[in-house]
Formats: structure tokens, C-alpha cells, sequence
């Protein structure tokens, strides 16, 4: 490609509303334009990109056996509807209605599609397993679209469903795309980790998501790199540090404190010269129409996954005053547990063997010292808490860490949710009806390239990875003018061009310095610098990562081209 015909729009200011690394890179290298909130126009060069990344995902998919579809992206409500999932997405569903005002929401994900058409042609357990797969736009309605590209309307992504009969059909699918995943963000020359999550409103037993750790994520993951533990932040377990100091010995009574505007957990513990891990969190909420209680330590802070699991419930909310009050006999900053009647009580386990501890006293302006958790009050014993800093690994007492992270696959074992909802089964080896087990297996393909981008990025722009970059080598005479560069660049650009390179001329009539800065901006791996030393026989080839610059005789600049691009190539270790 000529870069005086494409259309690559570079920008040297970098724009206002672009907050994190990779939107703005994006941005200025004139891979994206925003048409909308949440809405963006791809280019030519993230175009190339993007179709390199789906190129890898296609190979991967292809390996373990899955089939490509492409799926209707408008899908009548009532499919959705069979799942209950229409309710549970509530706002993050597009909904629209046809001229006859029957209703239709546009694909979020394709479980229920993908159902569907099961449902409607197998059969026979001698049809299965199957994996079918397909690479697509989606809509989600964002409330608040941000970070570019990472946080969207509308996006591209890769979703997989794997069919089978039983659980260990289920595992061998699972495992397949695992490993196919690894491959897959391998070649894409990303550094990622494997972590166990919640499957949220997908279902499923089992799921693990492929986070990129960058400052622009939104996710937060635990890691222990003594023994390789990962975790979601929301799903993580761990054991908690050490109060911050030890609890009153003896068996003390109760005693009433006045604690007069004290209502927040840092206030009261002020108040009262305590640490806040000598405090007892209690937060009121309704789970399914009912209310519940959960109790943390004061410095902990409730997981609402852990919590959503211990209730048993389906979604909750934070109780509104009105409810508190008429529950507690009390404004939220006095609760606690002792005495409460009638309702179920939720108690984290890093309060299990704390005692003499301080809690709202359910009396306005007041609290309880000296309160012992399974003497003063009772509860279910749950995990209920995110682990926190300085918190340890639960089974070695090794040290953990929280990084923030982006997420880019996410796989699932849906179980039976999908087909027993909407009636998908076959007949086993012995004429049975059973119901398909399912998988769900989802990667971003835009967060990708944008874990890339937040990854390999410095000041002068992106150093992308040669299996995703849009070119692989950029061809720049310094000064195209002169009769004797201008040849041998095209003589180069041809050559290149037959070996199967992707390249970029740069025929631009414009100084050195300008096409030095626009070819770091845009992220081409190599960078061949045609100049003075071309009277020597000799080329440069300098390696945009690294900075190197090796000199490359003129007359064997194409093997030695396809060399380097072919070590930096990335390769699957998995």
C-alpha cells in the first residue's frame, strides 16, 4: 500500500476527551473516529488490525473443530424471553419495536439464538458434540460509555456454544477452549492471566475470564506469584490480615456509647479511638423482595457475587431508609445486629472468633460495645467480603496482590440453564430424552487490540505486535525525490510484496523527521530507512520495540526482512 493513497488520518495533539492510553493512541494514529456515545467508525489501519486478530481467532476455532455462523444480530423478543433473560438485562438491552409493534431487541450475546436453533435439529446424542461459533457486532447499552473502544455500544466480539451430552462432554469442550484461548491472545502477543470468575447473568457453574493487566481496565484481579492463584476480584478468596489490634480480653458486658452525628464506619471508629477493624459492618439489603443482613469487619468491603451466592437470590439492591428504619428502628449509621428479630443474617467469616467488638446499637446516635459474635447475636457463616490489601493466600499464607485489568475471553459452563429453559434435548444411547449440556465462550475482539495498545505504547505512539499490527514493515526513502532512493524503494516494495510481506511505502513528499514520527505513531513493527547508506549497499531496518537499528545489505534487504518479522512474530505456547 501506498500511504499517499490511504486514508490515515494522524493527529499530533492528543484529543481532550480521550482519557486512558489506548483511546487516545487509537485516536491519533487515525485507527478510530467517534460517531457517537459509545459508537465508533474503524478505519483502514484499525480495520487491518481487527482482521488480523479475527484471522487468529478463526485459525484457533477452526483447530478444535468449531463451525463458523453468522447469526441475525435483531432477535424477537419472545427468544429471549424463553430464557428470562429479557428481564434480567434490563436496561443493557436494546429494545425496539417492528411497524406491527411486536417486540425485538438487538444481540447482546447468542446463547438464546444459538438455543434456537438446536433445539430445532438435533436430535440424536450421535449429532453431538458440537461447538459453533461465529464472529459478530453486538449492541449492549452502556449507561456510561468510556475508555474508548473498551467500553462500548456497539462492538465486535467472538462468541462460541458448545453441545453435548453430559458433564464430561462439557469438560472436554471447556478444556478445548481454554487452551484454544491461550493460543489465540498467545499470537496476538499478549501478556495475560487466566482467572476464576462469576458467570453472572450467563449461568453456569464454572467460568474463567483472560484478563490484560493496564490501569485502563475496570476489573480488578487477585494474584498470588508464589503459587499462580488468580482470581476475579469479586470472586477471589483469601485470608484477611490481622486486625489492627487485638480484641479486649474477658467476657464483657454490653454498654450503650452516645455517638452523636457518628454515622460512617471511619467516623465512629475515630470517635471511639478504635481501629475500624474493631468495628462490625452491617449493611441492610433486600434480596428477592426479602430483606438481609450481612456483617463484615469495618475495614472490609462486601462482594456482591459472594453475597448474591450466599442469599441464594436472584438480584438485590441496597435497602431505601423507609425499609431500614422500619426494620432497624433506626437511620443506617446505628445498625447492628444484637436483638434484631425476624430477619436473616449473613456473617463473613473474618468475624468468626473476634470478640468485645463495637456495632450500631439500633437506637439513633448510638452504639454497642463489646459485642461477641454467636453470644450476642446469630447468622449464617458465609465468605462475604472482597479480599483487601494485605490479605493473604487462604491455603499457603502467601502474599497476594490486586491489579487492575481489562478483560478480553470469557468462558463459561452454562450446565442446563438454556435447555431447560427453552426445551433443548436428545435422545441418549438408549431412546431417553436428556437435556444438551451447554458452554458459552465470548473474546473482545476491539479490547484486543486495545490490550495491545495499552501494553506496547510510549510516548512517540504504538508498538503493536507483528501478528496484529495493520503492516508489518514500512518502506521509508528519506528523501523520495531523490531518482536513486525512489527506485530502489520501489524495486524493495515489489520484491517485498511477492515474499508475501505486508508492507507500507511511505511515497510521501515530506521531510524525514515528519514520517519517522508517523510511522512510531501508527505502530508498524519494522521501519526500513532507505538513505545515505544506499550508496554503500546498505539499508536500515530498525525495530520499533526495541528502537535497534541494524544495518541490512540492499541486496538481501528482503530475506533479511522476513527474518526479523518472523523471530518478533509471537508464538502459542500453549
Amino acid at each position: 500500500m501506498l500511504w499517499s493513497r490511504a486514508f490515515i488520518p494522524t493527529l499530533r495533539e492528543t484529543p481532550a476527551e480521550a482519557e486512558v492510553v489506548s483511546h487516545q493512541m487509537l485516536l491519533r494514529a487515525g485507527y478510530i473516529r467517534q460517531l457517537g456515545a459509545g459508537i465508533y467508525n474503524y478505519l483502514f489501519l484499525a480495520q487491518r488490525s481487527l482482521l488480523k486478530i479475527q484471522q487468529i481467532i478463526r485459525e484457533e476455532m477452526d483447530a478444535i473443530g468449531a463451525q463458523e455462523f453468522h447469526l441475525a444480530a435483531l432477535n424477537p423478543a419472545e427468544v429471549w424471553q424463553e430464557s428470562g433473560r429479557y428481564e434480567v438485562m434490563g436496561d443493557n438491552l436494546f429494545r425496539l419495536k417492528d411497524r406491527y409493534g411486536r417486540p425485538l431487541c438487538l444481540g447482546m450475546t447468542h446463547e438464546e439464538v444459538m438455543t434456537f436453533i438446536a433445539r430445532g435439529e438435533l436430535r440424536s446424542y450421535k449429532q453431538l458434540p458440537q461447538i459453533w461459533y461465529q464472529i459478530q457486532t453486538k449492541f449492549r447499552d452502556e449507561p456510561r460509555p468510556k475508555s474508548g473502544l473498551l467500553r462500548v455500544r456497539q462492538f465486535l466480539m467472538k462468541d462460541s456454544y458448545s453441545f453435548d451430552l453430559g458433564p464430561a462432554g462439557l469438560d472436554a469442550s471447556y478444556e478445548k477452549h481454554r487452551i484454544a484461548y491461550c493460543r489465540i491472545f498467545d499470537r496476538c502477543g499478549l501478556e495475560y492471566v487466566a482467572v476464576e470468575a462469576h458467570s453472572g447473568a450467563m449461568g453456569g457453574s464454572q467460568s474463567q475470564e483472560f484478563m490484560v493487566a493496564t490501569d485502563a481496565g475496570e476489573d480488578y484481579v487477585v494474584l498470588c506469584r508464589q503459587t499462580g492463584y488468580a482470581a476475579n476480584l469479586e470472586k477471589a478468596v483469601s485470608r484477611p490480615a490481622p486486625p489492627a489490634s487485638p480484641d479486649p480480653d474477658g467476657d464483657l458486658a454490653l454498654e450503650l456509647v452516645h455517638t452523636p452525628d457518628q454515622k460512617s464506619i471511619e467516623e465512629v471508629a475515630r470517635f471511639l479511638s478504635l481501629p475500624q477493624t474493631s468495628l462490625i459492618k452491617t449493611l441492610c439489603l433486600i434480596a428477592d423482595s426479602r430483606p438481609v443482613v450481612a456483617l463484615l469487619r469495618g475495614d472490609h468491603q462486601l462482594s456482591e457475587t459472594k453475597f448474591q451466592s450466599a442469599a441464594g437470590c436472584q438480584e438485590f439492591r441496597p435497602a431505601h431508609p423507609e425499609e431500614i428504619r422500619a426494620l432497624f428502628g433506626a437511620a443506617a449509621g446505628s445498625l447492628g445486629p444484637v436483638g434484631l428479630q425476624g430477619v436473616r443474617i449473613l456473617v463473613d467469616e473474618a468475624l468468626r472468633g473476634r470478640s468485645n467488638m463495637v456495632c450500631g446499637a439500633n437506637k439513633d446516635d448510638y452504639h454497642l460495645k463489646n459485642v461477641t459474635p454467636e453470644e450476642d447475636f446469630q447468622g449464617e457463616w458465609h465468605d462475604l467480603r472482597q479480599v483487601a490489601p494485605g490479605d493473604t493466600e487462604l491455603e499457603t499464607g502467601a502474599p497476594l496482590e490486586i491489579i487492575k485489568c481489562v478483560e478480553i475471553g470469557h468462558i463459561f459452563k452454562l450446565g442446563y440453564k438454556y435447555s431447560h429453559a427453552m426445551g433443548l434435548n436428545v435422545l441418549d444411547q438408549n431412546g431417553v430424552e436428556t437435556p444438551v449440556i451447554m458452554g458459552s465462550y465470548g473474546i473482545g475482539v476491539e479490547r484486543v487490540l486495545c490490550a495491545a495498545v495499552e501494553l506496547f505504547s510510549d510516548q512517540d505512539g504504538m508498538a503493536l505486535p507483528v501478528s496484529i499490527a495493520p503492516f508489518e514493515v514500512v518502506l521509508t526513502p528519506v528523501k523520495i525525490t531523490d531518482a536513486s532512493l525512489r527506485e530502489a524503494a520501489e524495486r524493495l516494495y515489489a520484491e517485498l510484496q511477492a515474499a508475501g510481506v505486508d508492507v507500507l511505502y511511505d511515497d510521501r513528499d515530506l521531510s524525514p523527521g515528519v514520517k519517522f514520527k508517523d510511522a512510531d505513531l501508527i505502530g508498524i513493527p519494522f521501519r526500513v530507512n532507505i538513505g545515505r547508506k544506499l550508496s554503500e549497499g546498505k539499508l536500515e531496518l530498525v525495530n520499533r520495540r526495541t528502537r535497534e537499528v541494524t544495518e541490512i545489505p540492499a541486496g538481501d534487504a528482503v530475506a533479511a526482512i522476513r527474518g526479523a518479522i518472523e523471530r518478533a512474530r509471537p508464538q502459542a505456547r500453549h
